[in-house]
């Protein structure tokens, strides 16, 4: 083993826990108990035995099972006892080195010896305290002290900071159990004492001052200065280097008196740290004695029946109303209290029944003649003053006065000593102090250099500095007038400890500083365990190991991280997945943390290829989170279709198609492309004129453009005949199209009579109206016969079924009439007759003469001569035609139509 290296300490064992309360000997001085062997006690598994393990021998030097014949090989025995002997050494390895998780044996695998005396120290004390009750609250201090010796280098010393090794002396401090090198604390108490005794005392050396203990400054007297290399229960001197024992231990019981002082020692064998709580079994009572006494661990001894305490209170009124406790508190009830005079009375508390009124007591004195001038007070009150002998101002002259008068001063000189203590007062007996003495003597300065005649009173200084160096060797005194024994330096060392944190607070000294009397504590990032180490070396000491699961917060936005240990240092990075909602969707991303992740740094381009690259850099960075690929079912502007897109190209598209949204108007659809309508993207304006259909009867279109809803009220004017197609009327379309049948027919007429007439020929007499008229005329007409001789008035629809006949006389007229009227024709036959047969021969006179037809008349008379003879025989040919013309005239009219053909 390495000089200054530690092996693990064997458990410390109380010497009560053994039967006959025998301290217990170190387990390789035991009788026929190994290293490996006799362990069954101190928490081993319980073997099976022999009979119930078939097949596998009972250990070295033991039976073994019936085997085979005599002809077994040695080998094979050989390798049976040694299979034995793995098994029984892998069942100790488990009982001992047995760890609760894989994350433990993951963390003892890195550093199995601190594991292991980490695992030793908790089964001493839970085999101790199982003994004391179960509080292992007292046993931190030895835990933490245990510990510091068992690792290598852990234990300091905080004078030289170097490490104490086992075999080097020590001295354990009683108030702080700081272990220091002996020559260290021997050299740090003399300079101690050197250093108080320079800078208070006078006569240096002549009073006996404490040094204090480097780390929790508890003083020591100097005859108290460590001379011997001491076990640290103080029974055995320079103590052997024992491999199996605690370094600096002699190995025996401590035995050292406990604290609070109980009575009884110490049961652990000789150890660093404060000893342990009293494990004894003692019978006491409960605190108020009420209760009987039971048996209780010794430094748990204190226990409470939990009844109420009736004890009387101070105050003499009130009893204890509190549980079962100690010493009763202060009644915190009130009630009347006379003052200390008993001229006053008062509420007051209990706890402070004696109080004073501030009255002056008044009362009159033994003398009689002047009265008690003390504040409220009990008792009598006391003598006068002025009884007493009294003497003058001076105290040369006694007397005995009445209290009543004065003693005067006595006129001689009064001769007290004045504050120089070397002349007296020269004025007569007076009262009060003596004046400063103001005699002038020749005096010389402090350092003796100069004399001045001055005042008694007065010290005389002179101004001359002294140029000596104090005893830090590096400031002058340069105090004034000096006497040539410099005080030491006053000034502050400043200078820069070892630790490089603080500065040496001594005053200024010669050679090297002290080291930093600090300890810093040395915690693990949970603040569970700390190690107290000197200051200056936090740097370098690595953090105690920890079994609390780590707290530090997570560097992800994981609150509940992967669960490990407290570790230095960051955290390992986490696996779990990122599971953060990506920007823009609701989905989690599936990509393990990304929160803190090493970056290659970008490298920086070299200038040639003279210069060689670096070693690549990473740092630690955040990530972005991926494109969410979660296809989305995702419609397009107009939603026509449907379509998967990717998740974070999560947007509608435009299909292409025409939009069809339906415009303001309602009426048309879009016809733009697939588009997005937003505030400043719109679908077009409808520019078509309104198509709605009109109101029955109503032929003007909408006035205004194409809008939804339905169509305002036509407002224009219609022009129309009434019914009788008279007059022409102007209705507004919306009254005529609104209106019933029987309101129609009211605004289209004309109120005028009806112009129609009826089939018989007279007017209706009706108001303008539509339709046919009604037949049944009511106007009287005059029914004649045929010869129109006789006439009858009737109506006019009785007309058609009335008939007049006529009589006699009436056949009598009609022949007569008949008879003149064939006259008159056959006169006006026989007249035209005439008439044609004369134009018959001109015209055959005519013909005679065509030859001989002047010349100089013109066609264009001819023309029109024969064209007004032609018209002249048309009219003739007609009325010819209306009269029965016989059969000669009708021969003579085709010849002369043939003959003008």
């Amino acid at each position: 083993m390495r000089s200054g290296e530690r092996r693990p300490a064997a458990p410390l064992r109380s010497a009560e826990s053994e039967p006959g309360g025998v301290a217990m000997e170190p387990a390789w001085r035991q009788q026929g108990r190994g290293r490996g062997r006799g362990q069954e006690g101190q928490g081993e598994r319980p073997r099976p035995l022999q009979k119930d393990r078939p097949g596998v021998p009972a250990g070295r030097g033991a039976k073994t099972n019936p085997g085979p014949a005599k002809g077994e090989s040695v080998q094979s025995k050989f390798e049976e006892i040694r299979r034995s002997n793995q098994a029984a050494a892998l069942r100790l390895v488990e009982s001992r080195v047995s760890s609760s998780s894989s994350d433990e044996d993951n963390d003892d695998d890195d550093d199995d010896g601190d594991g292991q005396r980490g695992r030793i120290l908790e089964s001493t004390f839970t085999s101790y305290t199982s003994q004391t009750g179960g509080d292992a609250s007292a046993l931190t201090r030895t835990g933490q002290y245990l510990s510091d010796m068992f690792q290598s280098g852990a234990l300091t010393c905080l004078i030289c900071i170097a490490s104490v090794k086992r075999t080097q002396p020590v001295w354990s401090c009683s108030g702080c159990f700081s272990l220091f090198h002996l020559p260290c604390i021997q050299k740090w108490a003399r300079d101690s004492v050197f250093l108080i005794s320079s800078a208070t005392d006078e006569d240096f050396g002549q009073k006996q001052h404490p040094w204090p203990c480097p780390k929790c400054r508890t003083e020591y007297p100097p005859s108290a200065t460590p001379n011997r290399y001491m076990c640290y229960c103080g029974k055995l001197q320079d103590p052997p280097a024992d491999p199996w024992l605690v370094p600096h231990s002699c190995g025996s019981v401590c035995q050292q008196e406990l604290k609070p002082s109980c009575g009884h020692t110490c049961l652990l064998l000789c150890h660093p740290g404060p000893c342990p709580p009293c494990p004894k079994m003692v019978s006491v009572s409960c605190l108020c004695g009420k209760a009987k006494p039971l048996p209780r661990r010794c430094s748990n001894k204190s226990w409470s029946c939990q009844q109420q305490c009736g004890k009387l209170l101070a105050c003499k009124q009130h009893t204890c109303t509190q549980p079962c406790h100690t010493e009763c508190p202060p009644c915190p009830r009130v009630s009347l209290q006379r003052c200390v005079c008993g001229r006053q009375t008062a509420e007051r508390p209990c706890a402070s029944p004696r109080w004073t009124c501030q009255q002056v007591c008044g009362a009159r004195l033994s003398c009689g003649n002047h009265t008690c001038e003390d504040v409220c007070h009990d008792g009598a009150c006391p003598p006068c003053p002025r009884s007493v002998s009294r003497s003058c101002p001076c105290g040369k002259t006694k007397s005995s006065l009445p209290c009543t008068e004065e003693v005067l001063p006595c006129g001689d000189t009064c001769d007290r000593r004045l504050s120089c203590l070397k002349h007296t007062c020269s004025m007569r007996c007076h009262r009060g102090s003596c004046e400063t003495c103001r005699q002038e003597v020749e005096k010389a300065c402090r350092c003796g250099r100069h004399r001045k005649p001055m005042a008694c009173h007065k010290e005389y200084l002179c101004d001359a500095k002294c140029p000596q160096t104090r005893n830090c060797q590096r400031h002058q005194c340069r105090r004034k007038c000096c006497p040539g024994n410099c005080p030491p330096c006053d000034q502050i060392c400043g200078r820069t400890l070892g630790c490089r944190n603080h500065k040496c607070p001594s005053v200024c000294h010669q050679g090297s500083c002290y080291p930093c009397p600090e300890t810093v504590p040395v915690r693990c990032s949970c603040g569970s365990s700390v190690l107290v180490v000197p200051c200056g070396r936090e740097r370098s000491t690595k953090p105690p190991r920890c079994r609390e699961p780590c707290r530090l917060p997570p560097s992800c936005h994981h609150r509940d991280g992967d669960p490990h240990r407290c570790h230095p240092g960051p955290c390992p990075p986490c696996a779990r997945p990122c599971l953060l909602p990506l920007p823009g969707c609701r989905h989690a991303c599936p990509r393990p943390c990304h929160d803190l992740v090493l970056v290659r740094s970008q490298q920086v381009q070299l200038a040639g290829p003279w210069e060689q690259p670096a070693e690549p850099t990473f740092t630690k960075k955040a990530l972005p989170c991926p494109p969410c690929q979660v296809p989305i079912p995702t419609s397009c502007f107009g939603e026509h279709e449907v379509s998967p897109v990717p998740c974070h190209r999560q947007g509608r598209f435009s299909c292409g198609r025409a939009c069809g949204r339906p415009l303001a108007c309602l009426n048309h659809g879009c016809s733009r492309e697939c588009h997005l309508v937003t505030d400043g993207n719109q679908c077009e304006a409808c520019e078509e004129g309104c198509a709605k259909p009109r109101p029955p009867g109503c032929p003007h279109p909408c006035p205004r453009p194409c809008h939804p809803g339905d169509c305002p009220p036509c407002s224009q004017m219609l022009r129309q005949r009434c019914h009788c197609r008279i007059s022409t009327l102007y209705l507004e379309c919306r009254k005529l199209t609104a209106a019933d049948e029987p309101t129609r027919i009211q605004l289209g007429s004309c109120s005028n009579q009806c112009p129609k007439e009826l089939s018989c020929g007279h007017r209706c007499k009706q108001v303008c109206h539509p339709g046919v008229c009604e037949e049944t005329c009511q106007q009287k007409v005059k029914l004649r016969c045929p010869c129109k001789r006789i006439k009858k008035e009737v109506t006019c629809s009785l007309a058609a079924q009335s008939e007049l006949q006529c009589d006699l006389v009436c056949k009598d007229q009609e022949r007569k009439a008949s008879q003149v009227k064939e006259a008159e024709q056959q006169a006006a036959l026989e007249e035209e007759q005439k008439k044609l047969q004369e134009e018959l021969e001109a015209f055959e006179k005519r013909q005679q003469r065509g030859g001989r037809r002047s010349k100089r008349r013109g066609r264009r008379e001819e023309v029109d001569e024969e064209q007004e003879r032609a018209r002249r025989w048309r009219r003739r040919c007609t009325t010819f035609l209306l009269l029965p013309l016989g059969g000669a005239l009708l021969s003579a009219a085709a010849y002369y139509l043939l003959s003008l053909a």
